[in-house]
């Protein structure tokens, strides 16, 4: 039954996705402990759409499907390119991530959840640094969000009215 419901992969959706992790966790019941399996998984189209979810199943295919089905529902869009366009952090519960862009050649320097996330969004080289508690799920949702805080240059421009010329002109310490 939960396996035709969660489905692995369909032909229309050509989604990327990445088991960041799997742990069994336990409840202690009147009778014993009941053993189950929880799944972190990271998806993405390698365009910019990128979500995270995690699931809990007596088996482990089933949990990944779930957290896969999860991940899909929670999918939101950032801009994505061979970097980022300017330094950014976020946090999320007790874990928080910066996220530095980096030359070409680079490629992506950071922890398992971090560089899951990274990969299934398209990113090429970035640099990373995490701090805190290194919780995979709670390390995938803060580079998810700050992801979504980096804007665009043209987007900038935008938001402040200026033209995209103002941005690039070097202006020397002496002129001010």
């Amino acid at each position: 039954m939960f396996r035709d419901k969660f489905q692995t992969r369909t032909p229309q959706d050509d989604l990327l996705d990445k088991v960041i992790e799997i742990k069994r966790v336990t409840k202690v019941v009147k009778g014993g402990k009941n053993f189950k399996l929880s799944a972190a998984v990271v998806v993405g189209d390698g365009a910019g759409r990128v979500g995270a979810g995690h699931g809990k199943a007596g088996e482990v295919a089933i949990a990944v499907a779930k957290g896969r089905e999860q991940a899909r529902k929670s999918m939101s869009k950032v801009s994505v390119g061979r970097t980022i366009a300017h330094q950014t952090g976020a946090r999320f519960s007790a874990s928080q991530v910066i996220l530095k862009p980096a030359s070409p050649g680079t490629g992506l320097v950071a922890t398992l959840p971090v560089r899951a996330v990274l990969e299934v969004c398209g990113f090429k080289d970035v640099l990373t640094k995490s701090l805190g508690a290194h919780t995979a799920y709670n390390l995938a949702m803060a580079t998810i969000q700050a992801l979504k805080s980096v804007r665009s240059l043209e987007e900038t421009a935008r938001l402040r009215n200026k033209p995209i010329s103002y941005f690039m002109e070097r202006k020397d310490a002496s002129e001010e």
